[in-house]
C-alpha cells in the first residue's frame, strides 16, 4: 500500500540499521526519501539500495550534533522540495560503563547525539514545517517522529548516560507534541528494545567485557527478557514508523510507542 505518495520524508541516521530500515519501509509506500547520515558513503548506498528497489531518495551528510548544518540542511530541503512532510530523527548512538568509572566523555558522546541531535533536528525542520499548508485532504501539515529506545523506559546497570540520553528524547517528544498541535503537527517516537544491529554486536562485547561473562550468555538474556523470544530485527522498527508517519496516526500525538518485543510493558 503507497499510502506515501507524493510525500518527502527526511531521515537521520538513515545510513545503516534501523534508520536504513525505516527509510527503506518510507520509500516502499511512495515517500521521496532524503537518506541522511554522518557518512556520506552509508548514506550513497542505502539510496543506490532504494533506487534500485524502483523507488525515489537522494542522499545527504549530516552531523546532527552542528546546529549550523543541521539549519542549513533544513533549509536545503525546503528549497529543493518546498516542504517536508515527515521527518524521522534517527540518528543516535551508545556507549557503556558502570557508572562509578563513566566518565564526562562518555556522557557528552551519548547526549549530544541522542538528546541535542534530536533537539536540533527536530527544532530546524518544526520552524519551517509548521508554516506549510496542510497536506492534501487531510486536518495536519506534517508529522515528526523520534526514535527513543527501551532505556527511555527502564534505566539498566551500565547504561546510565545512555537511558538518561533516551528519557530526554521521550520527555522532548511529550512537551513539543503540545507546543506543535496547534500548529497541526504531530509528534510520536518509538522505543525499540535489543535490535539486531551493529550497534549491538558493539554493547554485546562491552556487557559481556565489563561484566566478565562470554557474548552468548548476554545474548540468551536479552532473548529471555523479550516474552515473544528473539531478538528484534530493524525492519520491526521501521514498519510502525511507517505506521506513525501514515494517515491511520493522524489523531496519534505526544506518544512514544513500544515495540520491543513485550521487553517493556507497563
Amino acid at each position: 500500500m503507497r499510502q506515501l505518495e507524493n510525500l518527502n520524508a527526511f531521515v537521520t541516521g538513515a545510513g545503516s540499521g534501523i534508520g536504513r530500515a525505516i527509510a527503506l519501509q518510507l520509500a516502499e509506500r511512495g515517500a521521496r526519501v532524503w537518506v541522511s547520515d554522518r557518512s556520506i558513503s552509508l548514506a550513497e548506498a542505502v539510496t543506490k539500495e532504494i533506487s534500485e528497489n524502483g523507488f525515489q531518495a537522494l542522499s545527504a551528510e549530516l552531523d546532527v550534533t552542528r546546529a549550523k548544518d543541521v539549519l542549513s540542511m533544513a533549509d536545503r530541503v525546503f528549497e529543493t522540495d518546498g516542504r517536508l512532510d515527515i521527518l524521522v530523527a534517527n540518528a543516535g548512538v551508545s556507549s557503556m560503563n558502570h557508572f562509578l568509572d563513566l566518565s564526562e566523555e562518555e556522557w557528552d558522546f551519548n547526549f549530544n547525539v541522542n538528546s541535542k541531535g534530536t533537539f536540533l533536528t527536530i527544532q530546524s525542520f518544526a520552524r519551517l514545517m509548521v508554516a506549510q499548508d496542510f497536506l492534501p485532504g487531510r486536518q495536519i501539515r506534517g508529522k515528526i517522529i523520534a526514535t527513543a529506545s527501551m532505556a527511555a523506559r527502564a534505566a539498566a546497570p551500565l547504561l546510565a548516560h545512555y537511558s538518561a540520553s533516551k528519557f530526554a528524547v521521550v520527555g522532548l517528544i511529550q512537551a513539543v507534541a503540545k507546543e506543535l498541535a496547534k500548529h497541526r503537527v504531530t509528534v510520536n517516537a518509538v522505543n525499540p528494545g535489543f535490535v539486531q544491529t551493529s550497534m549491538q554486536e558493539r554493547e554485546i562485547a562491552w556487557e559481556a567485557g565489563l561484566r566478565g561473562i562470554k557474548g552468548c550468555e548476554v545474548i540468551n538474556e536479552y532473548l529471555s527478557a523479550t516474552p515473544l523470544g528473539r531478538l528484534e530485527q530493524p525492519q520491526d522498527v521501521g514498519l510502525v514508523v511507517a505506521f506513525l508517519a501514515s494517515p491511520d496516526s493522524d489523531f496519534m500525538t505526544g506518544e512514544a510507542l513500544e515495540v520491543n518485543g513485550g521487553a517493556w510493558i507497563s
